[in-house]
C-alpha cells in the first residue's frame, strides 16, 4: 500500500480498477479542515490524463511493474518489433502504445519492457539517447548572444531546435525526458 505520504513522482497505483502513473502531486493544507493532496495521474494503458483530490491518508494498492531488458529491433509501418534479451522472445508494440517513445527508438537500442500481470504496457527509454542530424540548414554567423537556434530533422524522423554550429551528419545528444538538444557528441 502506498499513502499520500509516500507519493513519488513516477510511481504506479491502482485506481479504480486500472494503472495510474503519479505526474505530480501536491499537498494543500487548509485553514480550517483537514489537509487534501491534489494528483496528477496518466493512465499507463490510454494515456489519459486527470487531476484527482484525495483526504490526507489515503491509501491505494501499489502495483509492482515487471521490467525487464529489450532489445529495438525494427520498424515495419505502425509496428515496432522487439526482442527479449533474456529469452530472445519476439513482440511487437504499435506506435499508439509507444506514444513519444517512437522518435528515440533507433535499430539494436536496448531499453526496458514494462509489464503487469503479463501484459505489455510499454517501454522505458533511457534518460539521453545520441542520434544523427540527418537535415538541418547550414548555421550562419550573426547574433548569436541570445543563444541563436535552428531546427534540425534526426535519424528517427523528430524535429528538434538545435545550436547554429551543428550541422547534416553531426551526432547529438537528446534528452527523452524533454525532448530537448543537449549536446553534440
Amino acid at each position: 500500500m502506498i499513502s499520500t505520504g509516500e507519493l513519488r513522482k513516477g510511481a504506479v497505483i491502482e485506481l479504480d480498477n486500472d494503472l495510474w502513473q503519479i505526474l505530480d502531486y501536491h499537498h494543500i493544507k487548509m485553514g480550517r479542515g483537514s489537509a487534501q493532496v491534489r494528483i496528477t495521474l496518466r493512465n499507463v494503458k490510454r494515456g489519459q490524463t486527470i487531476d484527482r483530490s484525495f483526504q490526507a491518508g489515503t491509501k491505494w494498492p501499489r502495483a509492482i511493474l515487471d521490467r525487464r531488458p529489450v532489445q529495438f529491433l525494427y520498424r515495419d509501418g505502425d509496428d515496432f518489433h522487439f526482442m527479449d534479451n533474456d529469452s530472445y522472445d519476439q513482440f511487437s508494440l504499435t506506435a499508439a502504445q509507444l506514444d513519444d517513445a517512437v522518435n528515440y527508438l533507433k535499430d539494436g537500442m536496448t531499453l526496458d519492457r514494462t509489464s503487469y500481470q503479463g501484459e505489455t504496457l510499454g517501454v522505458e527509454l533511457p534518460v539521453t539517447v545520441e542520434l544523427a542530424v540527418t537535415e538541418t540548414e547550414p548555421g550562419f554567423a550573426g547574433d548569436t548572444a541570445q543563444g541563436a537556434r535552428k531546427a534540425a530533422t534526426l535519424e528517427t524522423g523528430l524535429v528538434l531546435q538545435v545550436p547554429l554550429f551543428v550541422s547534416e551528419g553531426d551526432t547529438v545528444r537528446v534528452d527523452t525526458r524533454t525532448g530537448e538538444y543537449q549536446t553534440r557528441v
